[in-house]
């Protein structure tokens, strides 16, 4: 009887040694299915790490999108969009059955970033929405700061999806405005005081001649003005037509391609 119990818990042992590898092996660089921060390059601090995953469930939920940020110090010999396009697909990002969402990208082993997109995602975030996405955070890519890049990436996508949800994508003629950056309104004002100063300057050296009038009659000549009929005589007209412009809608929109997995996906990138 008792080698039968100790035949039976160490054929259990065994399985347990045989399951647990191989549970590893699969979840290996992925903290979980839907830890929506993969930071394998290790930028951001456990602070900087654990506000940012808030921020992004929070996000993603909200929005029914899957919003992931990855980091890595190697791309294992693919290029960035092969890698983006990969982890996405088999770490199963993807809210719904479409797979709606979009996974930011940074490796720091040739300082690369890429967006790759997915479902509606590719719909929220067209070629021109992208590239203008990348200008945002580029700065603070470069800068190493990183926490900063990501928290502008995540204010950014909840406000490309909420005005793809209730207007048009942004895209190559609705991009959003730029801020002014607050260095020009002080040259504004200097610039605006310099040039008033010139404009008045020169209407007043033109009025130093003029001299005050009583009356108008010295600008009269004499018998000049002798008014003996008035009629309006209507001549004639002239319309003008001009086609009016048709929307040209070329050069927008999202480019896609198929993964390794044979799953659509948009996106773009580039250096910082």
């Amino acid at each position: 009887m008792k080698k039968k119990i100790l035949t039976l818990l160490f054929s259990l042992i065994l399985c347990l040694c045989i399951v647990t590898p191989a549970f590893a092996a699969q979840t290996d660089g992925f903290a979980s299915e839907y830890e929506r921060v993969q930071d394998l390059a290790g930028l951001l601090s456990g602070n900087e790490e654990s506000s940012l995953v808030t921020k992004l469930n929070e996000l993603s939920e909200r929005q029914k999108m899957d919003i992931v940020v990855l980091t890595t110090d190697t791309l294992d010999g693919k290029t960035p969009r092969d890698y983006a396009d990969d982890i996405y697909d088999y770490g199963n990002f993807g809210y719904g059955e479409s797979r709606d969402g979009a996974l930011l990208l940074i490796s720091i082993e040739d300082n690369d970033w890429y967006i790759s997109t997915c479902g509606y995602g590719i719909t929220v975030f067209t070629d021109a929405g992208i590239e203008y996405i990348g200008k945002q955070i580029k700065g603070d890519l470069s800068d190493g700061n990183f926490a900063g890049a990501f928290d502008k990436f995540a204010d950014l996508c909840d406000d490309f999806i909420t005005q793809a949800r209730t207007g048009e994508p942004y895209d190559v003629k609705n991009l959003p405005k730029e801020p002014l950056s607050l260095i020009w309104i002080p040259i504004a004002i200097v610039v605006g005081f310099v040039l008033s100063l010139i404009i008045v300057g020169n209407m007043k050296a033109k009025l130093k001649t003029v001299r005050f009038q009583a009356a108008a009659s010295n600008y009269i000549k004499d018998n000049s003005l002798n008014i003996n009929e008035r009629r309006d005589l209507f001549l004639y007209n002239t319309v003008t037509r001009t086609e009016k412009p048709k929307n040209d809608d070329s050069g927008g929109g999202s480019s896609t391609h198929t993964s390794s997995s044979g799953t659509t996906h948009g996106g773009g990138g580039g250096k910082f």
